[in-house]
């Protein structure tokens, strides 16, 4: 399905109940909202899933670039109003969590809470990136895929079809729309936003992520007071395809402890932890810290 933002038409996938609770989904560099097709079978009931392909990307009109991360930004907020959607859950991977960051310190309203995963406030340095831009528009997308796959899988997951498949998705991907986005993420910097952030957050890493490392992720859960951190040892840049059953159940788990999802058949069950919430991610907070000092 299409809907035109302004001066643009994004590509969008909605599923569920037009009055569930909304849980929004923006994807990673390189590839499309097919990204979340696995995760989201395995997710609880009753929820308005909306999924999207960013600018230049999928199905989504590919504007000349280069992109700025505020239009990103406000491509996902004009896209919001759109569907008159607030109190979203807005799950980010990758620039897509540059772009949750961005939304939830420009709209609250839009956003009440957060799950970045595999992404950090800040990812990469300019000069990398320019580099990476000027291989690409010498070389062609073709050069991007080894690399990236290196980048994005564990080893063993790196020959499965399924991973074959998300190198394809780069070729997919229009040069305009992949060099417009990637110079978004060169000149993004939101520590400073993100550290001003208090709601609701989940931060997801994956242990052989080489394009955001662990470490790189917990600095910036680290800025948001009372996030929690759940690191998948085993997974690379992209959980939602490496591990979706697994990264459901931790996504699952988030919006049922804040009560994003209808809980039946008591309703009572989570009263005492919107009574405490503190408590509740102090808890959290601690158990998220012991767990990565394991190793």
């Amino acid at each position: 399905m299409r809907v035109e933002i302004g001066e643009l038409s994004l590509n969008i996938e909605v599923s569920g109940p037009e009055d569930g609770a909304p849980v929004v989904f923006a994807h990673a560099l390189g590839t499309n909202l097919h990204l979340w097709d696995a995760v989201l079978p395995h997710l609880p009931e009753g929820l308005r899933l909306i999924r999207y392909d960013l600018r230049g990307h999928g199905g989504s009109d590919v504007p000349k670039g280069p992109y700025a991360m505020g239009a990103l930004v406000r491509d996902a907020e004009r896209l919001l109003d759109a569907l008159k959607v607030q109190d979203a859950v807005f799950v980010g991977i990758s620039i897509g969590g540059l772009i949750a960051q961005g939304l939830a310190v420009k709209r609250l309203d839009q956003v009440r809470a957060l799950v970045l995963s595999n992404t950090a406030a800040k990812i990469g340095v300019r000069s990398v990136w320019d580099k990476r831009i000027a291989e690409v528009r010498e070389k062609g997308m073709e050069a991007l895929v080894a690399p990236t796959m290196e980048r994005w899988f564990a080893p063993g997951f790196r020959k499965t079809e399924e991973a074959k498949r998300w190198g394809q998705s780069i070729l997919d991907t229009s040069l305009e729309g992949y060099l417009g986005c990637a110079a978004a993420i060169a000149g993004t910097d939101f520590y400073t936003p993100t550290s001003g952030l208090r709601l609701a957050c989940l931060g997801i890493a994956g242990g052989y992520d080489g394009s955001t490392p662990p470490d790189l992720v917990q600095e910036t859960l680290g800025v948001i007071p009372g996030a929690q951190f759940h690191l998948m040892r085993r997974s690379g840049h992209l959980p939602p395809v490496d591990a979706p059953e697994d990264y459901a159940a931790i996504l699952s788990q988030f919006l049922t402890e804040i009560a994003h999802v209808r809980r039946d058949p008591n309703p009572h069950d989570h009263l005492p932890m919107l009574n405490a919430p503190h408590h509740g991610h102090h808890h959290h907070h601690d158990h998220s810290h012991g767990e990565h000092d394991d190793g």
